[in-house]
């Protein structure tokens, strides 16, 4: 036995080729990580990140009505696809609705996921729980309601964006803020503090898409993780790996709701947080937060390769 060849697994692409062991079952999926040589192949991005996630064929036409809300990323794809002509509703083409005048400010799953309940199923809310900013409060009243009832459903395609996984919310009932409470307002025996579980962020990423295909069954959703990190954490730890604790759960809730639903052809999620964190090597601007705009632009254009007719 000592003599014994080691079988090699020699992994060939045009760019490169690798060397692995050959004595492992590697099943019948078995996706090898990019060399630095594969970088510059024209097909990285299909091979190595949309791989397992594009659609069949892009759906994305400019008669169909697109949404996007969630979090600060979603202000990005509405831009973008506003100016090449999308039919897209945002704080300039929609009505006096929280989602269009606030949507980016919709971080948390639980946030978008009551917007759809109040919305669709008239969920009683709280006051005192809805803030544009710390000064003014949303209002909660029918006319808003039915406006956003009436534009949602003529949506075709919402594209979701998430980012935070951190949330303040109402000791008493459990709701959550939009972002978080007015220091003027702040109760400590009334609100808390906590980092939203995989469990909760699964639940509430299913029900969205649930309740979206209930009252709108021709609709299409698209997820996407922000790769903006946090500005700043509430946890009693640096912010840089408390913005990799957050970014974590929410990935992991998208990668089971995706996994749970493969077979669906409507619901799609899109790496813009993968190509952010494995592609470009300095994406930010010097406040180490926002993209520069020339990686924005790269993400459009990638998503718009897929996604636009």
């Amino acid at each position: 036995m000592k003599n014994e060849v080691l079988p090699i697994l020699r992994y060939k692409t045009k760019s490169d080729s690798q060397l692995f062991g050959g004595h492992w079952f590697r099943g019948k999926n078995c996706n090898f990580i990019p060399s630095k040589k594969h970088f510059n192949d024209k097909d990285f991005f299909d091979n190595y990140i949309l791989k397992g996630l594009k659609p069949e064929q892009a759906f994305i036409t400019k008669e169909k009505n697109i949404i996007a809300f969630g979090s600060c990323f979603a202000a990005t794809v509405s831009n973008y696809l506003a100016k090449k002509n999308y039919s897209i509703f945002n704080k300039r083409v929609g009505p006096d609705t929280h989602i269009i005048r606030y949507g980016e400010g919709m971080a948390n799953t639980f946030t978008v996921l009551e917007q759809l309940l109040w919305a669709f199923e008239n969920k009683n809310i709280e006051k005192n729980t809805w803030y544009y900013s710390p000064k003014e409060e949303a209002r909660n009243d029918l006319r808003i309601r039915n406006q956003t009832l009436e534009l949602l459903k003529k949506i075709n395609i919402f594209i979701i964006t998430v980012g935070l996984s951190e949330v303040w919310y109402n000791k008493e009932n459990n709701q959550v803020f939009w972002k978080a409470i007015p220091a003027n307002k702040f109760n400590e025996k009334k609100h808390g503090f906590k980092l939203s579980t995989v469990e909760e962020n699964t639940y509430n990423l299913h029900q969205i898409y649930s309740i979206i295909k209930k009252y709108i069954p021709n609709a299409s959703v698209i997820y996407t993780l922000s790769p903006i990190p946090l500005m700043a954490t509430f946890r009693p730890q640096s912010c840089i790996t408390a913005n990799s604790v957050s970014k974590s759960i929410l990935r992991v809730a998208l990668d089971n709701v995706m996994s749970k639903n493969i077979d669906k052809k409507d619901l799609y999620y899109f790496p813009s947080y993968e190509i952010t964190k494995e592609y470009f090597t300095d994406p930010f601007k010097d406040d180490n937060r926002h993209l520069k705009d020339e990686y924005t632009l790269k993400i459009m254009k990638i998503f718009e390769e897929n996604y636009c007719c």
